[in-house]
């Protein structure tokens, strides 16, 4: 807990607020000056966070000290941003140890461990948690997306967001084509697509699309099986090859990735399998994003053993 017995009357519920950090304009304003705050470092109470931040306790920062050390170094109308705003609203699997803060332009943020800055010149809304400037999930999701190396991480990062009930496909959507020209803006608005509920449709569409291109069997689709209990089940993908084998293959949407969704599609693969057969599963994405590796690891499986191909 920070250490708030030496402060003004005004400032202990301010300090514990912001992670036991203070501003030195927010010192100021409480009548703190430069020499008080001098005095109680030198006795040991206090430590400098950057030239800009003091903070009320000693030792290493934890992760409330760290935002906040962001936050009010990054002058007027910083928040935090990116995947650290995300956490702060709850987004679980995508942490993070640097803090990201947005600054007004033209703002140059002291250097601080751990701790990245941007600017933009879009607008984004920007909420509290806690007391602490974030931006809103949709805008800060689409920074984070846009950011993100690949497209697949970038699909991946809004698929959670709306998995993890942060907020919706079309608030999303909304913002993303607000944005303008953002990175991987197609493939974020067709995994918004995806998770609305479309991704079964649109992946048995691109899957015969792609065996045909690439001179693949068309397999049946929504073949009926019974499972161990005698329930209909429907498969993805069959192909009965003339050799007798049998590949089946089941395309993952973003919504399989679900705990509940995974456990199930699990047993249910294995209670519809027959001996001899081959089951494969693929994320829906992988056949918008990388069609060629999704049909050279089809052929592998449909052609006859022994078989050889040249390009």
């Amino acid at each position: 807990m920070p250490r708030t017995s030496s402060l003004p009357a005004s400032l202990p519920a301010l300090a514990s607020q912001q992670g036991g950090c203070l501003s030195r304009a927010q010192l100021r304003e409480h009548g703190v000056d430069a020499d008080r705050v001098a005095s109680e470092v030198r006795a040991g109470r206090w430590c400098v966070v950057g030239p800009l931040v003091v903070r009320t306790s000693t030792g290493e920062l934890d992760v409330a000290a760290r935002r906040w050390t962001a936050v009010l170094s990054g002058g007027p109308g910083a928040a935090l941003a990116g995947l650290s705003a995300l956490e702060v609203h709850g987004l679980r699997g995508w942490e993070r140890s640097s803090v990201h803060v947005r600054v007004a332009r033209g703002h140059r943020l002291p250097a601080l461990a751990g701790t990245t800055a941007t600017s933009s010149r879009r607008t984004a809304r920007v909420v509290r948690r806690g007391g602490l400037p974030v931006l809103a999930v949709e805008d800060a999701a689409a920074e984070a997306a846009g950011a993100a190396r690949s497209a697949a991480t970038a699909g991946g990062l809004l698929a959670a967001v709306v998995q993890q009930r942060l907020t919706t496909p079309a608030r999303l959507r909304a913002t993303v084509l607000a944005a303008g020209p953002v990175r991987h803006r197609r493939e974020l608005l067709a995994v918004l697509d995806d998770v609305e509920g479309g991704a079964q449709a649109l992946s048995e569409v691109r899957l015969v699309r792609l065996c045909r291109s690439a001179g693949l069997p068309a397999p049946a689709q929504q073949a009926v099986r019974r499972d161990a209990t005698g329930h209909r089940r429907y498969l993805d993908a069959l192909w009965e090859l003339e050799d007798g084998r049998r590949v089946l293959l089941e395309v993952d949407g973003v919504g399989h990735v679900e705990e509940a969704r995974w456990y199930d599609d699990l047993l249910r693969a294995a209670e519809v399998t027959r001996p001899g057969e081959v089951v494969l599963r693929l994320p829906a994405r992988a056949l918008r994003l990388e069609p060629e590796r999704v049909a050279a690891l089809l052929r592998r499986h449909l052609e006859p053993a022994g078989s050889t191909r040249t390009a």
